[in-house]
């Protein structure tokens, strides 16, 4: 299982208009060091971190290894033969299957990976802060708007350093993309467009009638934690729970905190005033095969209000005018595209190559300086410095990540079976859609015994 001035004329906003925003936004990056040399009950920077990992397969595999310079102590993974090449690389660290046992029994932990498949993230991530453990937690950071307000909340309260593995956060593009569009490269935004060529996984399917037997390795009933339980059939295993309501969030909640973090950075942008979708075939089982989301956000500290459009599934926006003939739309598997009043900016899944088209005003605009500080190291190694007290906090932490994964697992309201195509009025500071009764039933999902956010 456990298993990345607007209003003057020439568009330009005056030198201390510009750096007064980029000090105000750079509180979204919130990477300024800070010298610690550790206090009690806290790492000293100069010692390593003992970090175990809740899903230590797949993509915790990497996440692990990227942390190897530390002590890696415990390994927990309710599918060993998903887990075997990291069990083998840290043949020191003691294993689990059950996180809660892990974290209750094994107390030199200091730092926990959660790497599992979506379902499990909160509830794990939730177990090690209210046990004192910084956190590092895979994209999306969690299936629910609920879970992901608690998480924020959560990291606040127990006073712990956290990231989600949304390692673009660490890039230069993204930082490059605030900084031109703060100083007016394309002039004020008011819609932008963001698409990806997920799910590369089933969906728009059925859930299987067969029930074969549970491999040996596996614990079944632990892989699915909180959610109802099921028949065990391979069609989850290992990767395409992603497409499965009761285990992940489809194609936006896996890429959309990539391809959306720059849009979410750039233009600051926080709780949408209203959700729209449209889609395939749409059942009560798995994400629909192509569906397009559209969000409206208000104005904010001087930009216009805008709207966000979200395509999957081979869907994609229309072709920018200013696109020349026989340049291709995509430039990435995922893309974003901003229109503003004085041109487009479009870039890569994770912020990656910004360029501004058409490639003559690429070519010809003059870059503002770089006012945003810059990200020595992995995505991962931001967290370990922050851990540490190298760093005030980590880039991607929750304050910043928490709000970013709530607008994006928002728009799942609007693709349930049963609300698909109404236009969703959503209160953000209360989590409450305001205008459809049923929606609210899907912003806070019920768990298992034993695996609530109250229980772990």
């Amino acid at each position: 299982m456990y298993y990345k001035n607007r209003k003057g004329q020439n568009n330009k906003v005056s030198r201390r208009q510009f750096m007064g925003g980029a000090a105000a936004a750079v509180a979204a990056f919130t990477i300024v060091p800070r010298e610690v040399l550790g206090g009690a009950g806290r790492t000293a920077a100069s010692e390593k971190l003992n970090i175990a990992s809740i899903g230590s397969g797949g993509m915790g595999a990497g996440n692990t290894n990227a942390c190897g310079g530390e002590n890696i102590v415990g390994l927990c993974d309710v599918d060993e033969r998903r887990a075997k090449g990291t069990f083998e690389r840290f043949p020191k660290a003691r294993k689990w299957k059950d996180f809660r046992k892990m974290l209750d029994e094994q107390k030199e932990i200091e730092a926990v990976i959660v790497a599992t498949p979506d379902h499990v993230h909160a509830p794990a991530a939730m177990a090690a802060m209210k046990r004192g453990k910084h956190v590092y937690v895979q994209k999306p950071l969690t299936r629910t708007v609920y879970e992901a307000r608690m998480l924020t909340e959560a990291a606040r309260k127990y006073k712990v350093k956290s990231q989600m593995g949304n390692q673009g956060h660490s890039g230069d593009g993204v930082r490059s993309i605030c900084e031109w569009i703060w100083d007016g490269a394309i002039g004020e935004v008011r819609e932008v467009h963001a698409w990806t060529n997920r799910p590369v996984w089933p969906q728009g399917i059925d859930r299987p009638k067969d029930t074969p037997e549970v491999p040996k390795e596996l614990d079944w009933d632990l892989w699915l934690a909180g959610s109802p339980e099921r028949p065990y059939h391979p069609c989850y295993l290992p990767f395409n729970w992603r497409g499965w309501w009761d285990f992940g969030g489809g194609a936006l909640a896996d890429m959309a905190c990539h391809v959306c973090d720059p849009i979410f950075s750039a233009l600051k942008i926080k709780y949408p005033t209203s959700v729209q979708a449209n889609a395939t075939e749409v059942n009560d089982e798995t994400f629909p095969k192509a569906s397009t989301v559209t969000y409206q956000f208000p104005a904010r500290e001087g930009m216009p209000a805008v709207k966000l459009v979200w395509y999957d599934g081979g869907r994609k926006p229309p072709r920018p005018a200013a696109l020349e003939e026989g340049r291709d739309l995509d430039q990435a598997s995922s893309n974003v595209l901003f229109l503003g009043d004085k041109g487009v900016l479009r870039c890569g899944e994770y912020g990656d190559s910004p360029q501004l088209i058409p490639y003559s005003r690429n070519r010809e605009y003059k870059r503002p300086e770089k006012t945003i500080p810059r990200v020595n190291g992995s995505h991962e190694q931001n967290w370990i410095d922050a851990c540490k007290g190298k760093l005030d906090q980590a880039c991607s932490n929750f304050d910043y990540s928490g709000p970013l994964t709530e607008m994006v697992v928002m728009g799942n309201l609007a693709l349930r079976r049963e609300i698909v195509g109404q236009k969703l009025e959503w209160d953000g500071q209360n989590m409450k859609v305001t205008n459809n009764d049923k929606a609210n039933n899907y912003v806070r999902l019920p768990y298992r015994k034993g695996f609530s956010l109250d229980e772990v």
